[in-house]
């Protein structure tokens, strides 16, 4: 038993880890690593992919119709249709032109990004990831507390599974988790099943409830004469759903998560990384096709439960309250079509999370691990799914599987993102010169910046929730960013000729480095800083020495390669110059790359750092700079296991 044990416990960790490519503390003999691409990454039709998408967008027909009704009331199929053009004539443009602009799935968050360098650009894309994880995080969690609504409200279960919601809920959650522990291609392959399913019950139902709507004509005629006695005239009756829409707003989901899957669209053989047409194209139609099917179901479902459902039903307690569509398709086609409408619904409901946990898979690992704000295990799948599905148990468990307690984040999030969206696009078509554009874009942005704005004031419990989204992805970020920051960061290093030369010249005897913080760069810097360190160390006056310096670029980058360039200054001392985000690390980087090319242990010296020991490890978490040799040493002590092959770090 006990031989057996480490070989069960590695393949488990090989099966967990599956798809990284990255996890050993790093070399920087080699090329960049980077992450293997996950299953399912040569793609799939763009229309498979839509119905991974299409399982969040497509799903909100069990609750938008019944949001609707209660938001505009008789106003509701216009107040829909106010919707809708929002929907073709605003997001859609703003996540096509994303989709070209961002075809790798990072979505308007890289477009943002770019505008701020530095920790301001960090702290900024760690917000926007906390409105992303909102909306991501909420779609599973209430897609599956609606779910389960659904299954206890059927006549059928009701008795059996009134007050096990937020158990029920969390079973859910640990199935949609279950899936994508096997898979990501059997997650694709349920999502085609359940939106050809589910989409071809809700045709039949709107079907029905359309020709009972014209068999019984006065509901049609009822309804327009309670408009006109409640509104006036047409002009009032369009004022009034414009003020309402903003409540509407969950029928814009589906469309971050659309291009956040981008990259399991299946692109053309000529494609390129830095462009591949292919995709984005497929990426549109995925776009265009899942935002004209699911206009036509808005309006349509809209339209049909206003005039045929009582309006009490909607309210909290009544029947159609939260699944108006049921209520019809039990009212008009029986009970057991009900109840199979009712399965496909939870069906759908449940596996909504599908396409939010693909997202969260393809962005997170995307930024967090790469600024060295989350573990290397981070860009790894299965890992990531475990985490999200804990904090889906958290989130279920928090809201008690309430869907409209948290109906308010799940809005926050979406609208934030879309308005991301809006504005970067706008920004994006400002630099290309497009006047026309920028101009349409602008407006669009406006229009969701006032949608958001008006959904913070009426429901400010969503920018809570995300503010604590916000707050945990920037504590946990910063806390793993530190318990990281002894890493060898440096993922490959590429030295010039003369860089080589002077390596290689000084490994006949034993090679050694002095670390130089540039100042002045004149004869006398260098003269004093060889005669200090050999008085400090008591070396020979026959021994001879390599400068190195770095500059400190941005220093809240986390990983990168570096190049090292030799220099002859003032004809007689070799320096050896690199640039890199820590100047430990990139030391580090330096003296086992020498090592490794020589075969030599090389010794470097350094000056101790004058100042406060906290405030200079303060310096070098923020700034690269700070505690030096020590911190140099203890990057090569994490890289390299074996003291014997560690380079030596002499300290004066």
């Amino acid at each position: 038993m006990a031989a057996t044990t480490p070989t069960r416990a590695s393949r488990l960790r090989a099966w967990m880890l599956e798809g990284l490519s990255d996890m050993g503390k790093g070399r920087p003999a080699g090329p960049p690593a980077e992450p293997t691409p996950q299953v399912g990454h040569k793609g799939q039709p763009w229309y498979r992919v839509m119905c991974l998408t299409g399982v969040d967008y497509f799903s909100t027909l069990g609750y938008q119709p019944g949001i609707a009704a209660l938001a505009a009331g008789i106003l509701s199929p216009i107040a829909t249709i106010v919707l809708v053009i929002v929907t073709l004539a605003g997001a859609l443009p703003v996540y096509r032109r994303v989709a070209e602009e961002s075809p790798h799935g990072e979505g308007s968050i890289a477009m943002l990004s770019k505008l701020l360098s530095k920790w301001k650009g960090k702290f900024f894309v760690l917000t926007l990831l906390g409105f992303a994880a909102t909306d991501f995080l909420i779609t599973i969690t209430l897609s599956a507390a609606d779910a389960t609504k659904h299954m206890v409200e059927n006549p059928h279960l009701e008795e059996v599974l009134h007050g096990k919601e937020v158990l029920i809920t969390m079973i859910l959650i640990a199935l949609l988790g279950a899936v994508f522990l096997k898979g990501f291609l059997e997650a694709i392959g349920v999502a085609v099943a359940l939106v050809a399913v589910y989409l071809s019950l809700n045709a039949i139902v709107v079907a029905v409830s359309l020709w009972h709507v014209v068999t019984e004509g006065h509901v049609v005629t009822d309804w327009t004469a309670a408009l006109t006695a409640e509104h006036g005239n047409a002009f009032a009756m369009i004022g009034v759903a414009l003020i309402v829409f903003p409540k509407l707003a969950l029928g814009l989901s589906g469309f971050e998560t659309g291009v956040a899957v981008m990259p399991h669209v299946k692109g053309d053989p000529g494609d390129t990384e830095e462009r591949p047409a292919g995709r984005i194209r497929g990426a549109k139609k995925l776009l265009t096709t899942s935002a004209l099917i699911m206009s036509v179901f808005l309006i349509s479902t809209s339209f049909v439960t206003t005039v045929l459902i009582p309006h009490e039903e909607f309210e909290p307690g009544g029947e159609a309250n939260g699944r108006a569509l049921a209520y019809l398709a039990h009212e008009y086609l029986g009970n057991t079509f009900g109840s199979v409408y009712d399965i496909a619904t939870i069906a759908i409901l449940w596996f909504a999370g599908a396409s939010a946990m693909a997202g969260l898979l393809n962005l997170m690992p995307r930024y967090l691990p790469k600024y060295g704000m989350a573990p290397h295990w981070a860009r790894a799948v299965r890992p990531m799914v475990i985490v999200f599905t804990l904090v889906g148990f958290l989130v279920t468990w928090i809201f008690n599987a309430d869907v409209d307690a948290q109906g308010g984040a799940y809005a926050t999030g979406v609208l934030v993102l879309i308005c991301s969206a809006a504005i970067a696009v706008t920004i994006a078509a400002h630099r290309a010169g497009q006047r026309g554009w920028t101009i349409a874009f602008g407006v669009i942005s406006a229009v969701f910046v006032y949608t958001t704005v008006v959904n913070v004031i009426e429901r400010p419990d969503g920018v809570k929730i995300g503010a604590c989204f916000i707050a945990g992805i920037i504590l946990i970020s910063f806390v793993s960013r530190l318990f990281r920051s002894f890493e060898l960061r440096v993922t490959h290093v590429e030295l010039d000729d003369l860089a080589e030369r002077f390596i290689r010249d000084i490994s006949h005897r034993t090679p050694r480095f002095i670390a130089n913080e540039p100042d002045n760069r004149d004869v006398a810097e260098y003269r004093e800083k060889i005669e200090q360190i050999r008085t400090d160390n008591d070396l020979p006056q026959t021994e001879d020495f390599v400068f190195i310096e770095v500059t400190v670029t941005d220093p809240s980058e986390f990983e990168a390669a570096v190049t090292v360039k030799g220099e002859v200054m003032h004809g007689r001392y070799r320096v050896l110059t690199l640039e890199s985000s820590s100047v430990p690390n990139a030391l580090a980087a330096l003296l086992l790359h020498a090592r490794d090319i020589t075969g030599v242990r090389p010794h470097v010296y350094f000056e101790w750092t004058e100042g406060d020991p906290i405030a200079n490890l303060t310096r070098f978490f923020l700034f690269g700079r700070g505690e030096v040799a020590p911190v140099t040493r203890e990057i090569i002590r994490n890289a390299e296991p074996f003291r014997s092959k560690r380079p030596r770090v002499h300290v004066g």
